[in-house]
């Protein structure tokens, strides 16, 4: 099992940045490929960004590409989303995901929700114009 726990949300006026931090805990994580995702009142989840499990290969939601930049720290158990240059439509709950995607290649990163066993709390992200 592993344990996700999403951290560094808060309330941002547009133009800003933040850090999304997500702590693991569990099982190895070096061997997990992780991700985020995201949920605004009344839409779906949508995909944001995700990492490999060898850290080599990112991926990113159009919408973001550009402003947000995944990171991992292996000796921190740890994966990162710096989000810049915040809009008032990054607004949502920010969730960490993970799994060891074990039919995968180290540098596959995952893009849909259904390929992530194991889910954080979430994290609240608003924006203000």
């Amino acid at each position: 099992q592993v344990q996700l726990v999403e951290s560094g949300g808060g309330l941002v006026q547009a133009g800003g940045s933040l850090r999304l931090s997500c702590a693991a805990s569990g099982r190895t994580f070096s061997r997990l490929a992780m991700g985020w995702f995201r949920q605004a009142p009344g839409k779906e989840r949508e995909f944001v960004a995700a990492i490999s499990r060898n850290g080599g290969n990112t991926g990113y939601a159009d919408s973001v590409k550009g402003r947000f930049t995944i990171s991992g720290d292996n000796a921190k158990n740890t994966v990162l989303l710096q989000i810049n240059s915040l809009k008032p439509e990054d607004t949502a709950v920010y969730y960490c995901a993970a799994d060891h995607l074990p039919s995968s290649s180290n540098s596959y990163y995952a893009k849909r929700g259904e390929e992530y066993a194991y889910w954080g709390q979430g994290t609240q992200v608003t924006v203000s114009s």
